[in-house]
């Protein structure tokens, strides 16, 4: 009987350390995943942080690019239309101050169909001084334009200190009127008489109509 319990617990025993054996086994495939998994974690932390933060940089980039493109898109056609108001500008003042009596009848109503607003109803009356001086001295004039400069951008509110009024009438064909300087001198030529000089200071208002630059506004500056 000793001799059987004896081997009943030697076989226990030994079945106990099978167990322990297994158990110990299958941890250790276990343990390692668990430090793999770890260490991934730790790897892959930093680089996700460093992703996120690219993205938002790259997103940021994008919108100040986009931002500059479209600024300078605006900026060109700012000045394309500024140009084009100061070379309409010296345009129709070269017809008006290179009038004589021969072509008076062909310059006027050329000038007529330059302009628009109120000074389209009023041309007769705004440009009578220039076509009787003409008329009366009979001289033969020669002008040039010296210089075109912006007084105010199309943009800029009218009617303040120091600046034409606004033109009711011209909202309803034009939203963009640009105020320009033209500086000016002609010489005029008479029978038997020395040489003229006039010195021309205009104020002229130019308003886009539909893409088509017409005068709104005629100022002579002392």
């Amino acid at each position: 009987m000793p001799d059987e319990r004896s081997e009943d617990a030697a076989e226990k025993d030994a079945a106990k350390d099978a167990a322990n054996d297994t158990a110990a086994s299958a941890a250790k495939p276990a343990a390692k995943a668990a430090a793999r998994s770890d260490q991934g974690d730790r790897i892959f932390s930093p680089y996700g942080i460093a992703s996120a933060v690219l993205g938002v940089v790259a997103v940021v980039a994008v919108a100040v690019a986009t931002w500059v493109y479209l600024g300078h898109r605006s900026d060109d056609a700012d000045r394309a239309h500024e140009a084009q108001a100061m070379k309409a500008a010296a345009e129709w003042a070269g017809l008006l101050i290179n009038m004589t009596k021969d072509n008076v009848a062909v310059n006027v109503p050329k000038l007529h169909e330059g302009t628009v607003g109120q000074l389209n109803a009023d041309f007769d009356a705004t440009v009578a001084p220039f076509t009787q001086l003409v008329q009366k001295l009979q001289s033969q004039t020669s002008g040039q334009i010296e210089s075109v400069a912006l007084e105010t951008l199309h943009h800029t509110p009218q009617g303040e200190q120091g600046k034409p009024p606004a033109q009711p009438e011209l909202a309803a064909v034009s939203s963009d009127t640009t105020t320009v300087l033209v500086i000016a001198t002609s010489v005029s030529q008479n029978a038997g008489a020395k040489p003229q000089t006039v010195r021309w200071r205009l104020r002229l208002g130019v308003s886009d109509v539909g893409g088509k630059m017409l005068i709104s506004r005629l100022e002579s500056l002392r």
